[in-house]
């Protein structure tokens, strides 16, 4: 293996997640409440997510659900409200010099690759820039954009270095962010819809390189999408998300093989091939408003399973519209916040507290 591709040392105990979310809450003030007065918008509303040394994560779940405020706030962009957010076992420091030093170890990879890219600038100058921000010109800073280029299979690099975006085609230009994210040698990619602008030909090239770059660098990610069949391809675990809450977690076999949440089963229904006996299903209405989050389970004035009496039949109908199942701890361990699918066939759930079911 070249020294290009060697893994480098873990940085952390493997028991110790590399990144961790630990009771993050992100609210907005926005519009109006109802009654009069602004309202607040729940966007992350108690969240733990872990990211382990080398594990992808997938974070899925249909537009609004808070994954991108979530990863922002992973990234420091954004400063939770309540809970903290944790790296290597310490908490995230917000001053200046702090996340100066945690966002080179910690990259964010953009959705837009059009967007991202400046088109006045060549594809040299727009990896070599975080160089430049975190370390100043450098004697070996066209070796290491070149060694970028690279890895993020641009081969051979002095090919690109003198292109601008629109000499490039959709693919190379991601392949040119992530090149820009890994001139740095961080040790955690947060990922935004990695491909969701890409054509279907080049998306599977692009997942492929992020595998290798996990296999090959030693690379965590937390990769943020609506494409369940993504997760599929390229997730150790799946945390599917549902209006500011992680409603389902565990590994990608647990979770797409076998459904757990209704919510789940519905975003999985409408992948061919999927599994779920009902067929597709439709969901009604929209998500709600995160400033007026309902009572009871959050999913329960959208849920097929509780519509179509199923979960009268379980005995836990009154549970899913007044009481609100326990947000799910981090770890590794397949966890669902669902009456429905905790309750045995006569409706008993695990535990007596309603607050832990």
């Amino acid at each position: 293996m070249s020294a290009d591709t060697e893994p480098r040392p873990p940085s952390a105990d493997p028991e110790t997640p590399f990144l961790r979310a630990e009771s993050v809450e992100v609210a907005f003030s926005a519009g109006f409440a109802p009654g009069g007065g602004r309202g607040t918008a729940r966007a992350v509303d108690g969240v733990h997510l872990d990211v382990a040394p080398g594990e992808i994560v997938a974070l899925v779940g249909e537009s609004g659900c808070g994954k991108t405020t979530l990863a922002r706030t992973l990234l420091g962009l954004e400063r939770p409200t309540a809970g903290r957010v944790l790296f290597e076992g310490a908490p995230l420091s917000y001053r200046s010099r702090d996340l100066r030093a945690y966002r080179r170890r910690v990259q964010l990879v953009q959705q837009d690759p059009m967007g991202s890219l400046n088109p006045r600038r060549t594809v040299y100058e727009s990896v070599v820039e975080g160089l430049r921000v975190h370390e100043g010109t450098t004697v070996d800073e066209l070796e290491r954009v070149e060694r970028a280029l690279s890895r993020a299979g641009l081969r051979p690099p002095e090919r690109f270095l003198a292109r601008y975006p629109h000499e490039l085609s959709g693919g190379q230009r991601q392949r040119v962010v992530i090149a820009g994210a890994l001139v740095l040698d961080p040790e955690v990619l947060v990922a935004d819809e990695p491909v969701a602008s890409l054509d279907a030909s080049v998306r599977g090239e692009i997942l492929r390189l992020m595998l290798e770059l996990r296999d090959q660098l030693g690379l965590s990610a937390l990769v943020a999408t609506h494409d369940l069949g993504l997760a599929w391809n390229i997730a150790d675990r799946v945390a599917v998300m549902y209006l500011g809450r992680v409603v389902e977690l565990g590994t990608v076999e647990e979770v797409l093989s076998a459904p757990a949440h209704p919510y789940t089963r519905a975003l999985l229904s409408v992948l061919p091939d999927s599994g779920v006996e009902e067929g597709p299903v439709v969901l009604g209405g929209e998500p709600p408003d995160p400033k007026q989050v309902p009572p009871g389970c959050r999913f329960h004035p959208r849920c097929p399973v509780l519509a179509s009496g199923e979960a009268e039949r379980a005995g836990v109908a009154d549970r899913c519209v007044s009481v609100d199942p326990a947000v799910l701890s981090g770890g590794a361990e397949r966890r669902v916040a669902c009456h429905w699918a905790a309750a045995d066939e006569s409706g008993r759930l695990p535990s007596a507290d309603p607050a832990h079911p």
